[in-house]
């Protein structure tokens, strides 16, 4: 699919001053370059994902930027945009992210503890475990915690992990999963906004077996 915005809405990429917004102190100050300088972009390469997604798909997809409302102290480590299939929210539902670290840019399927199919679909996705093992590349990351930034890489896990990572899901009521890639603060890719939106397009496209499963 060939990705088009009109030029008042293009998403022009990620540069060091968007990643430098989760290095400024206090909630306050943090949140207000959040809004300023990160937020934006986010709905500008939202509804243009949100689009292909539902091509993808075949599901009308909505956008949804995080607000981190419910903080009163610590200022957020990370921020995201989030595509799901319904309106009202896409915590309870498997979804899609692209969002920022200090360190680096995620884009990822996620399912998190909100979600009350996750049981189903660790079973699923442990039945098919040999089809979902190629189905993945090596270099795409797992986590277990969307709270930290850092994951498992798909080439080092064995399969015995990699179905451990599935168990969790299915037995522990506080687990979640993600999976997707990450690309480093300084890549020259994160400041093509053309160039951006293509791999992300193409990373969801390679997560669609985790998206059906769920």
């Amino acid at each position: 699919m060939t990705i088009a915005l009109s030029p008042t809405d293009r998403f022009t990429g990620f540069r060091d001053s968007d990643f430098e917004v989760f290095e400024i102190e206090g909630l306050e100050a943090r949140m207000e370059a959040l809004i300023d300088l990160v937020r934006p972009k986010f709905h500008a390469l939202g509804e243009t994902i949100a689009a292909s997604l539902s091509t993808l798909t075949g599901e009308e997809m909505f956008v949804h930027v995080a607000k981190h409302a419910r903080r009163t102290v610590n200022p957020p480590n990370d921020s995201w945009v989030a595509f799901a299939n319904n309106k009202r929210g896409y915590k309870a539902h498997p979804h899609f992210q692209i969002g920022l670290w200090s360190t680096h840019v995620f884009i990822q399927f996620a399912i998190i503890y909100e979600c009350p199919g996750k049981e189903n679909f660790a079973e699923r996705a442990l039945a098919e475990l040999s089809s979902l093992r190629r189905a993945i590349p090596d270099d795409f990351v797992w986590s277990k915690d969307h709270m930290v930034p850092t994951g498992l890489r798909h080439g080092d896990l064995s399969d015995e992990e990699l179905a451990d990572l599935l168990h969790r899901l299915k037995t522990v009521k506080a687990s979640e999963l993600t999976c997707g890639i990450h690309i480093l603060r300084g890549d020259p890719i994160l400041a093509d906004g053309d160039a951006l939106l293509h791999l992300a397009e193409h990373t969801f496209r390679t997560l669609l077996p985790l998206y059906r499963m769920a």
